[in-house]
């Protein structure tokens, strides 16, 4: 990108402003193809455009620290020579400075920070990072040395400011700050024009609060217990209901990711940080859905015991070889009751080890649990059975049904986003050729999901004369109150859809597990 806003500005200091914005629109447009999964990147188009500070690792930090000691030294060696070409750029060619190189290193130097940036607040908030603490001090400064002081300042306060507020609101850390940094500007800029200090004191304050709205959908489910029990984090919602229904009374379960949220792009939240701090153990799904748990659990200091559920789980489908889903296995286990079983079984054991007393509990409750899990499996099996198997034809969202498809003979046809993650793109030939195999099939229906955009299941559907009105519970449970609260109630809801739409509504399915 800095060779591109050089090479387009030439040797006219006036059009760099329009080049750079060029260049920008289409470097991003060409990062955000090459982190779909067309070009199998193992990028997330998520991640890049917003990052996430709290999962930060070591490498990050590395080239934070490399981008500041070169700026550093180049600013040494060259920063009266960027002053003298922004200033006047024939006067400094008169007196000697007629290479493009300093030029350029600026340019890259900018284009570093920038990815030193990414994963932190990513590419968008990395501009406001980059541009809007010095706006604002601009607004006061009119020396270069004093303005660069200023802003190195400015930013470490805003940094700061912004994590604490984010931690006191649950908010995402670098989107925090980039607000933070706006509301700075916009304050500084009004303080300017003559704002009186009651007003400014007031438009501050409704910044505040409502950034502190935006953060007060709580990730969690409340604290860890001090009763007692024993404190349990789980990250996605089926595992939260999982121990709820396994652990019963004896533990106190805080669950990360909420109903109809999407554990393929969450980012997590500071709180979370704080509960996994204070667990006794820690459930992850694994084979990469919740990959971003390890990071939490690192800077935590947890020394909770933790427990992947589905690791050594008896069926087992593999996984994508390439892309950002890369993984050995298909990480939708859950979609198969008897991977339920051996789970709940798992985490029962792992609460053993933590609190023996309460075995005779944990005992009982679980046995309950297995025996509503195989009554659920038996239920589903039997209404499969009654559709004849030409007719079991699946279309969904995304590919997160092969365990449910394998387990109940149901053929999967296709998907609208062709990854076992939500973080992949179609391309214009996938979504092509799934609708002419729908069309070849006689597929009945698609299947979105209720957690994703309807869309584009739905334009496919209209395009193939398939109905697309019947959702499925793939990655999450739904909402409190809804058919897939839990989740017994998930695989009942999706088998019951299913049916409906295999039959064209001739049949419904009833599985009745006693959920």
């Amino acid at each position: 990108m800095a060779f591109g806003v050089a090479a387009l500005a030439g040797r006219r200091t006036d059009t760099y402003d329009s080049a750079t914005a060029l260049v920008l629109v289409g470097a991003l447009a060409l990062g955000v193809i090459l982190a779909s999964d067309v070009f199998h990147s193992q990028g997330s188009v998520e991640r890049l455009l917003f990052g996430s500070l709290l999962v930060i690792g070591g490498t990050d930090e590395v080239v934070a620290a490399v981008s500041g000691v070169a700026v550093l030294v180049a600013s040494a060696l060259l920063g009266r020579r960027w002053l003298a070409s922004g200033f006047d750029r024939s006067g400094a060619r008169a007196l000697g400075a007629r290479s493009p190189v300093p030029d350029v290193v600026l340019l890259v130097l900018v284009a570093g920070a920038a990815v030193a940036a990414l994963d932190a607040i990513g590419a968008l908030l990395a501009t406001a990072l980059l541009v809007v603490p010095a706006a604002t001090t601009r607004l006061f400064v009119d020396r270069l040395g004093r303005w660069q002081l200023a802003t190195v300042a400015l930013v470490l306060l805003e940094g700061l400011g912004g994590l604490w507020l984010s931690v006191e609101v649950n908010a995402p850390p670098g989107a925090t700050i980039a607000v933070v940094g706006g509301a700075v500007f916009a304050l500084a800029a009004l303080a300017r024009a003559g704002l009186t200090r009651r007003r400014a004191i007031t438009l501050a304050a409704a910044a505040l609060l409502a950034l502190a709205a935006g953060g007060c959908g709580d990730s969690g489910g409340g604290d860890p217990a001090a009763d007692g029990r024993i404190a349990v984090v789980a990250t996605t919602t089926q595992l939260g209901d999982l121990v709820r229904e396994v652990g019963g009374p004896a533990v106190s379960v805080t669950q990360i990711l909420q109903p109809n949220s999407d554990p393929h792009t969450y980012e997590p939240r500071p709180k979370d940080v704080q509960r996994t701090a204070r667990a006794a153990l820690v459930l992850t799904s694994g084979d990469g859905l919740d990959a971003w748990m390890g990071e939490v659990v690192k800077d935590a200091g947890s020394d909770a015991a933790a427990l992947d559920a589905g690791e050594g789980r008896p069926i087992a489908l593999p996984g994508k070889t390439s892309g950002p889903e890369a993984s050995r296995f298909d990480p939708h286990w859950w979609h198969d009751p008897r991977n339920m079983i051996f789970a709940a079984r798992r985490v029962h054991d792992a609460l053993v080890r933590i609190e023996p007393a309460a075995r005779p509990e944990l005992d009982r409750s679980t046995d309950a649990y297995v025996a509503r899990l195989r009554g659920l499996d038996r239920g589903i099996a039997r209404c499969m059975a009654r559709v004849p198997a030409a007719e079991r034809r699946l279309v969904t969202d995304h590919d997160a049904f092969a365990y449910f498809a394998n387990r109940y003979g149901i053929t999967v046809v296709g998907a609208v986003i062709p990854s076992q993650t939500t973080q992949a793109q179609p391309s214009a030939g996938d979504l092509a050729a799934l609708s002419a195999t729908i069309a070849r099939a006689h597929v009945r229906a698609v299947f979105p999901e209720a957690s994703l955009s309807t869309k584009l299941a739905r334009a496919i559907a209209r395009q193939t004369g398939a109905r697309a009105d019947l959702s499925l519970y793939g990655d999450t449970l739904g909402p409190a109150g809804s058919a897939g609260a839990t989740y017994i109630g998930m695989e009942q809801a999706d088998a019951d859809a299913m049916v409906r739409g295999f039959t064209g509504d001739a049949q419904r399915c009833r599985p009745g597990a006693g959920a």
